[in-house]
């Protein structure tokens, strides 16, 4: 869907004002005053997430964040608080970052927490942003999108729900009976509810979705507010009481999970069959970073969308904790191949509508400037895209997780055996490993080997890259994709890639396939690589694992090699046998969010993602319906 974010305007008492809904965003009262009565008492808070590892907080409108950093302030302030506040928010009309920081300096909100929300506010774009706040102890998941469609695709378990937004009278969608199914959809036996509204289609629409509410006193100047309890059997689910798990491959993909689940507390047993790190493909000179959007804004780009995004912020946590990442934001052109293709990039842009500073289209004039080089055809413009070094971003990762990840290198794993509960990683001879009672196959193509499960169509892509030498040729200030890619200098060479073999094994150089990559330079960039004609030219070949609809495959192994008679959530799983792979070319763009979607699994916790895109990465998808063809990478 196309955001239409809201503006900053006041009514003529001084009150953030909506025209489009004709209703004000907060009691003339004040918004702090009224958050702290209406949904924090109304939920029982603080005293209810004291003692606990965490807990979590749905809500039906963000608008201007007042509740959310009323909540944030009391949880910091409360020497009992859970371990993590997990805030889950819903906004179909978000506030640019400017217009947020002034409506809480009028509000008198709290300026340290106002400032580091703002500091990371998304770009307004659909879908689930996931907001690391606190030095990860607050976690704030805002969904930007339709009400009622974002809390129906959200992965979560609430223990308390705070509902808000504009008067029934005037926002009737906010309130409706889908609405109400989809929270209680979201809750078990022990969530609370509160709302000020007590209009009584509200009263019935919360009754008839599951919630028993009874009216309490009010805020301010309105006599009363609804307080409920879903009062359905649904229990609560539990979580792993030892946290310690087996993660074999020590790559993009193992590296990410680590440090999701150190960041929480478990304790890795990291596994490489290598001598050292990033020896895969993780091991390239460089590779682009940037998301892939299309005029439908199908599963493939709003997946990659979330990578890139989530992507960013991982970086920046990374570099802030000072474990630097040799990266660069120099932006990204995704060149068209032909004038039928710059048109149709042009509608996408069109019929996205998203903001200038995340994708822009620019023609082939502009293109060439950009690059410092001729381009053949205008295309897209990724601002805030750029290039990566894999393997500094392995160690990292591993570096940030600190003692709680334990690096064992040049340890193959032949099996894996399951006894009492507990997953032991086998050597050829027998002998363990090492142990624990989760186990995360991040081993790329062989993880099919490891998890026994021949039925998963998992399968090896040969990529040869081409190490250009800088000294031959024109500089180049940005990254190029469009027919392969090829990044600026990284020291002394720009990485041009890459071929696509599937089912090929070998790792050796092939001068053939030097000659496509600088064919496929030649028609983004025409000329460029003239000066390298008959030359040798240096190179890296890896195996990429590819999946056949091109999605990364993350989550619980199934248990059974078939799904009749089963969806995605009754299909019985392996207790403690996970995986994360498949990522094929993507996986500096999807490795952060694949990593920090399986911890979320792993942990019982909110999905970092809309649930649909999650269960789109599920690797038991192919146990239902036909298997698609293996496309070449885009």
């Amino acid at each position: 869907m196309r955001l239409q974010p809201a503006s900053l305007q006041l009514s003529p008492e001084g009150i953030p004002f909506s025209p489009e809904y004709g209703d004000v965003y907060h009691a003339a009262a004040g918004a702090l005053a009224q958050a702290r009565h209406v949904f924090l008492t109304g939920n029982g808070l603080p005293e209810r997430w004291q003692g606990r590892e965490g807990f979590v907080i749905v809500e039906t409108g963000f608008g201007l964040g007042h509740n959310f950093l009323t909540a944030w302030q009391a949880w910091r302030e409360d020497p009992l608080a859970c371990g993590t506040l997990h805030f889950l928010s819903v906004e179909k009309h978000p506030f640019s970052a400017s217009d947020l920081a002034a409506a809480h300096q009028a509000a008198d909100a709290p300026a340290e927490l106002s400032a580091e929300l703002i500091r990371h506010w998304p770009v307004l774009l659909p879908g689930c942003h996931r907001i690391s706040l606190d030095g990860g102890r607050v976690i704030l998941d805002l969904f930007l999108g339709d009400v009622e469609n974002c809390l129906a695709d959200a992965g979560a378990r609430a223990d308390a729900i705070f509902l808000d937004g504009f008067s029934p009278a005037r926002n009737p969608e906010m309130w409706s009976d889908g609405v109400f199914r989809a929270l209680a959809a979201l809750s078990d036996q022990e969530t609370t509810l509160a709302t000020w509204s007590v209009s009584g289609a509200v009263r019935e629409g919360l009754r008839h979705a599951g919630f028993a509410v009874e009216k309490t006193e009010g805020f301010a100047d309105k006599r009363q507010m609804l307080q409920g309890r879903y009062r359905g059997p649904r229990p609560r689910g539990q979580t792993t009481e030892e946290r310690h798990a087996l993660v074999i491959g020590a790559g993009l993909a193992g590296s990410a999970v680590a440090e999701r689940l150190a960041a929480r507390g478990w304790r890795i047993t990291l596994i490489e069959a290598h001598e050292d790190v990033a020896q895969g493909a993780s091991g390239n000179l460089a590779g682009a970073f940037r998301p892939l959007p299309s005029k439908d804004d199908n599963l493939l780009s709003r997946v990659t969308r979330a990578g890139f995004l989530y992507g960013l912020q991982q970086l920046a946590r990374l570099e802030e904790a000072g474990h630097s990442v040799l990266w660069e934001d120099c932006g990204v052109l995704h060149l068209a191949r032909s004038g039928d293709q710059e048109a149709r990039q042009r509608e996408v842009i069109s019929s996205l509508g998203w903001p200038q500073d995340f994708l822009d289209w620019v023609d082939a004039a502009e293109a060439t400037r950009k690059a410092g080089h001729t381009a053949g055809f205008g295309g897209w413009w990724f601002p805030r895209g750029g290039w990566i070094q894999p393997r500094s971003l392995v160690e990292a990762q591993i570096a940030m997780g600190g003692a709680r990840i334990q690096l064992l290198t040049g340890q193959p794993v032949a099996r894996l055996e399951q006894r009492d509960g507990v997953w032991h990683a086998l050597s050829q001879d027998g002998s363990s490993i090492a142990s624990a009672p989760q186990v995360v196959l991040a081993n790329a193509h062989d993880a099919r080997r490891l998890a026994d499960a021949q039925w998963l169509p998992l399968r090896a892509a040969r990529g040869q890259v081409s190490h250009l030498p800088m000294a031959q040729l024109a500089p180049l200030g940005v990254v190029v994709c469009g027919q392969g890619y090829i990044t600026p200098g990284i020291g002394l060479h720009a990485a041009l890639g890459a071929s696509f073999v599937v089912d090929d094994f070998d790792l050796g150089l092939r001068e053939e396939e030097h000659a496509e990559n600088l064919a496929r330079l030649g028609r983004m960039l025409p000329g460029m690589a003239d000066r390298l004609a008959g030359q040798d030219i240096e190179g890296r070949v890896s195996l990429r694992p590819v999946s056949p609809d091109r999605l990364p495959m993350v989550g619980a192994m199934p248990a059974i090699a078939q799904g009749e008679g089963f969806n995605l959530s009754s299909l019985p799983r392996t207790q403690g046998l996970w995986i994360i792979t498949g990522f094929g070319a993507r996986g500096l763009v999807w490795s952060n969010l694949c990593g920090e979607l399986l911890a979320a699994r792993l942990c019982n916790e909110p999905l970092p993602l809309e649930r649909s895109l999650a269960e789109a990465m599920d690797p038991a998808r192919f146990l239902f319906g036909k298997t698609p063809t293996l496309a070449e990478e885009a």
